[in-house]
């Protein structure tokens, strides 16, 4: 089926990352981030775990990256996870900096000047660029970065 002989764009099925090590990613997205592990595969070469939530993949975790991310190659430029509310947000900024992430930005910041939604932002353990938003909250909040995306240069 093509785009123009389409009802609907295609949905993301699930993301998935390369990492330099499975059990620290998964420790990462597990037990910080809440995703439930739903499969892992342990055999030495082949080293991956599916996570989401109920019985939905949404993350993928393969072993298979002998460096950290680097921003400057073609790809995923950041993941974006989407919570309900604002305050949901800054629970998730407690629990990263207790668990030791360094933010991009201070607090929750807009998606750009004057907009409702607005996130954190920081890296995973490999350097992938993350975000957690909502889609209101941020209202009144200065933009990081003046008439631009505020998701798009950190």
């Amino acid at each position: 089926m093509t785009a123009s002989t389409a009802s609907t764009a295609p949905r993301t099925g699930h993301i998935g990352l390369n990492v330099t090590d499975l059990e620290r990613s998964l420790a990462f997205y597990r037990d910080v981030i809440g995703y439930g592990v739903l499969a892992e595969g342990k055999e030495e070469g082949r080293r991956h775990a599916f996570l989401g939530e109920g019985g939905r993949p949404v993350l993928t975790l393969w072993e298979q990256a002998d460096a950290a991310y680097a921003a400057g190659r073609a790809g995923l430029h950041h993941l974006a996870l989407e919570v309900d509310t604002v305050e949901q947000v800054r629970e998730y900024e407690t629990a990263l900096r207790a668990y030791g992430v360094e933010f991009a930005y201070d607090g929750v910041v807009p998606h750009g000047e004057g907009a409702a939604s607005g996130g954190i932002f920081f890296h995973d353990p490999d350097g992938t660029r993350l975000e957690i938003f909502a889609a209101s909250g941020a209202e009144g909040a200065p933009a990081p970065v003046e008439s631009a995306p505020t998701c798009g240069f950190f």
